[in-house]
């Protein structure tokens, strides 16, 4: 899907905008994003940096391990994207927080090593053990 979407935090305090290609979509299982956002499994949307754009407010920043800089709105604590050093060019967002995330669709598991073994989603999707970058 190349398009333009936005999307932003619960509050509204976060706005952004996305340009290009929505079809690099991967439900994460890693331990971190469990932790960070509470939630079983994390959806991101990876699409090259210079289609990201924020429009309305100043994320908060988290330093993860594993040399990742998560980012979230400090009033209503949205986790809204995320940059790695392993892939300094491009930039993850949750799929949640689109305002249309109905419109994409995950293609692919990751750090399915780390995988609730009692969660299953999408059991036909192609799975990855950590992640290809």
């Amino acid at each position: 899907m190349t398009d333009v979407s936005e999307g932003g935090c619960h509050c509204g305090a976060l706005r952004y905008r996305l340009q290009g290609d929505l079809s690099d979509i991967a439900h994460c299982h890693c331990s971190i994003c469990r932790r960070v956002s509470g939630g079983l499994v994390v959806t991101w949307v990876t699409l090259p940096r210079v289609g990201f754009t924020w429009l309305a407010g100043t994320p908060r920043c988290y330093v993860a391990p594993a040399s990742c800089s998560r980012y979230f709105c400090g009033n209503c604590g949205a986790h809204v994207a995320l940059l790695t050093e392993h892939s300094p060019d491009s930039i993850d967002v949750t799929v949640a927080t689109l305002d249309h995330p109905e419109r994409v669709r995950a293609t692919r598991h990751i750090w399915t090593g780390s995988r609730l073994p009692w969660l299953h989603l999408d059991e036909g999707l192609p799975a990855e053990w950590e992640e290809s970058m």
